[in-house]
């Protein structure tokens, strides 16, 4: 019997992209699909990720990898770049991004820009500076080719909420800047903090989809229309189209931050942040990741196709058996750069990484410490699995207990793990684990195991959802437990709530080199194994 290719259907599991990718922005161009997703303080700035099918997505770009485009140096933890709008029109692709430089206390401050590409892959072009009143900028192109920037409203003087509205305000690609005078068209709704905000023409009507609740729990996305771009909006009778809010045990939570697109097979999607929480403490470890959802249109109103304001867990993708990408990697330093998927703090490595120094090995310039947020020699890959295991291996030779190198699962500068070699005055060459928890640093945890002889030592970390463990060797075949079982869900934002403001980002697995005495000592390393494990 024949089977026709359009009975063809993949059920992918959401997050579609898994561990620290959220506000997600989805583009259709023809047949390929886009997401740009924020990466905050890592660099380079915003990552964008390719498909064909929706269902396998591969990471082809990072737009903003000049300083001249982005310079987050000595930027607070989850400053960086929020909210990043991907859109295309008459063959150029715009990317607008917000670079926050300060968000805790009573003031934001958030540069808005622009860069355009021909090409998907870059290179991308010098930012236009767009303005500073708010961040998650979007950019719509409206159907007479003229261009409208709309983002939040930041309001210092409010004692509700410092969110005053989405406001919108035309911008001349001529004149590279924005024209004309500033609308504030909705100031949200009872949910409160009206913000990510992206615009839509569909049917004779201008449909506004925001971010509302805030980022937590309590992530709605909400969707208000007009006849006129300026308004006035009418508010969604069904008031979310999305939301967990009142499913708290849910298993994707916090779902918020959509983006539409009419995709090639006709139909229509979402693409939205969420979170999937562990633990009795309900933190999610892997951040804010990237679902999608089918979406109808329904009596002049989007909806999801499900009937509810609940997400899918699962998705069928029509026309496609294929199966996701693997998100393994190894990473042996062989060539003239490192893979995509790895990111560094703020800054690029520059000359305190070489490939060249050690044919095989990356080595590494001993910099700053874990707590700065200025110059370190850190180069780290996301986490994605609630069970993983990577593993490095280390040549290193301390002269002082200042110098340090080694492999830490780390959140921020406050928040981390650190297996690390040092030396010690009576020991020689030792291995201990230490934890920074909210600033505080510890007492190694492991304290001071002596390595015989200078030769190589391999380094291991594996996480087991909640938990973590440290182990070593120096055959790379035996491996021996080192610091006990670790809490690995104070590498997260939810652990930051007890401070009384939020961070956004998600843990990382690095390898990395700190020499305090600044005689710039190195550590060089042979290879990065990332592994998942069986979910």
């Amino acid at each position: 019997m024949h089977i026709s290719e359009r009975s063809i259907m993949s059920t992918i599991q959401n997050p579609i992209l898994r561990g620290f990718h959220p506000d997600p922005s989805i583009l259709c161009v023809g047949e390929d699909y886009y997401i740009a997703t924020s990466t905050f303080e890592w660099f380079p700035g915003v990552q964008i990720y390719h498909s064909r099918d929706l269902v396998r997505w591969e990471l082809i770009a990072r737009p903003l990898d000049r300083l001249s485009q982005l310079n987050m140096l000595g930027e607070d933890n989850s400053c960086g770049v929020w909210a990043p709008c991907l859109s295309y029109d008459n063959g150029t692709y715009y990317l607008i991004y917000t670079d926050v430089k300060s968000f805790i206390g009573s003031f934001k401050d958030t540069h808005n820009y622009l860069v355009t590409a021909k090409d998907i892959r870059g290179p991308w072009s010098e930012p236009v500076y767009l303005n500073s009143s708010g961040f998650d900028p979007s950019l719509f192109h409206d159907s007479d080719g003229r261009k409208y920037l709309v983002n939040m409203l930041m309001d210092h003087t409010s004692f509700n909420g410092k969110f005053a509205g989405i406001v919108l305000q035309e911008y001349s690609v001529e004149e590279q800047k924005l024209v004309g005078p500033v609308h504030n068209i909705f100031k949200g709704t009872p949910a409160g903090l009206a913000e990510g905000p992206h615009l839509y023409r569909h049917d004779g009507w201008y449909y506004l989809m925001m971010a509302e609740g805030g980022t937590g729990y309590a992530h709605a996305v909400t969707v208000v229309r007009s006849r006129q771009l300026t308004g006035p909006y009418e508010m969604d009778p069904q008031l979310h189209l999305l939301t967990t809010k009142h499913q708290p045990w849910y298993p994707i939570q916090k779902a918020g931050h959509g983006s539409l697109i009419h995709a090639a097979n006709g139909r229509w999607y979402v693409a939205h942040l969420c979170g999937r929480p562990v633990g009795e403490d309900r933190r999610c470890i892997l951040g804010r990741e990237t679902a999608l959802q089918e979406v109808v249109w329904k009596d002049g109103w989007l909806r999801l196709k499900n009937g509810t304001n609940c997400p899918d867990a699962a998705l069928e993708i029509p026309d496609t058996d294929a199966l996701p990408v693997s998100r393994n990697l190894h990473e042996d330093f062989d060539g003239d750069g490192w893979d995509i998927h790895f990111q560094t703090l703020r800054v690029p490595l520059a000359e305190r990484a070489s490939l060249s120094a050690r044919k095989g090995w990356l080595r590494l310039t001993g910099a700053e410490s874990l707590n700065s947020k200025f110059h370190q020699s850190l180069l780290a890959h996301r986490q994605q699995s609630f069970y993983c295991q990577v593993e490095t291996k280390l040549e290193f030779h301390p002269r002082h207990f200042q110098q340090m190198a080694g492999l830490t699962y780390f959140y921020n500068t406050q928040c981390y793990y650190y297996l690390y070699l040092s030396r010690e005055e009576h020991l020689g060459r030792v291995l201990s684990v230490m934890k920074c928890d909210l600033g505080q640093g510890t007492l190694p945890l492991g304290a001071g195991i002596p390595l015989p002889g200078d030769g190589p030592v391999y380094l291991r970390v594996t996480t087991s959802r909640e938990t973590a463990r440290f182990s070593w060797s120096l055959d790379g075949t035996t491996f021996t437990d080192i610091g006990g079982t670790l809490d690995a869900t104070i590498l997260s934002d939810d652990y930051f709530e007890s401070t009384g403001h939020g961070m956004f980002t998600g843990a990382f697995f690095g390898i990395c080199c700190q020499d305090l005495s600044g005689q710039k000592c190195f550590a060089d390393f042979d290879y990065f194994d990332y592994k998942e494990l069986d979910d």
